[in-house]
């Protein structure tokens, strides 16, 4: 699925249609979701996105900042246990200015990080070198959430 040329928000599109496994959303609960990047920075790149439609942290609520951080939480868990990253970077950008691709729909990204991964294919020839397809890593990350959570049911 081609996001830069898709109509509406990526995520809302995403958070409305019932297709959990397509769209690479690993899971959600009552008030945001874990879904990998399509277009990752490294293998097992997620994201976690409230599933109202709000474009900065300030506007939600305390309950919902607390239910995404626990989402951010689950996510490196997660990661850790299927990838065994080295580090994560973990952050938003909220704006242009400030890099966001996807500014009308806050969200946190998760980038597991390796020693001597620095991959400069991106910077010299816009493309992206990922080890393993969006499919395998999406199973490998999903059951190890499933693990995490057993009493949920992760999709």
């Amino acid at each position: 699925m081609d996001t830069c040329k898709e109509e509406g928000c990526i995520f809302c599109n995403r958070i409305a249609r019932n297709n959990d496994r397509e769209d690479f959303i690993l899971y959600r609960n009552e008030k945001g979701l874990i879904i990998m990047n399509i277009y990752p920075y490294s293998n097992g790149h997620l994201m976690i996105a409230p599933l109202k439609h709000i474009s900065d942290i300030a506007l939600l609520s305390d309950d919902e900042n607390l239910s995404l951080i626990s989402l951010i939480k689950l996510s490196q868990a997660a990661l850790l246990r299927a990838m065994k990253p080295d580090g994560f970077n973990i952050g938003l950008n909220i704006g242009k200015a400030a890099g966001a691709g996807v500014e009308e729909h806050v969200h946190w990204h998760i980038v597991p990080r390796w020693f001597g991964d620095s991959n400069f294919m991106h910077s010299v020839s816009n493309c992206r070198i990922i080890p393993q397809s969006l499919e395998e890593t999406y199973l490998l990350i999903q059951n190890e959430l499933m693990n995490i959570i057993p009493e949920k049911n992760a999709r």
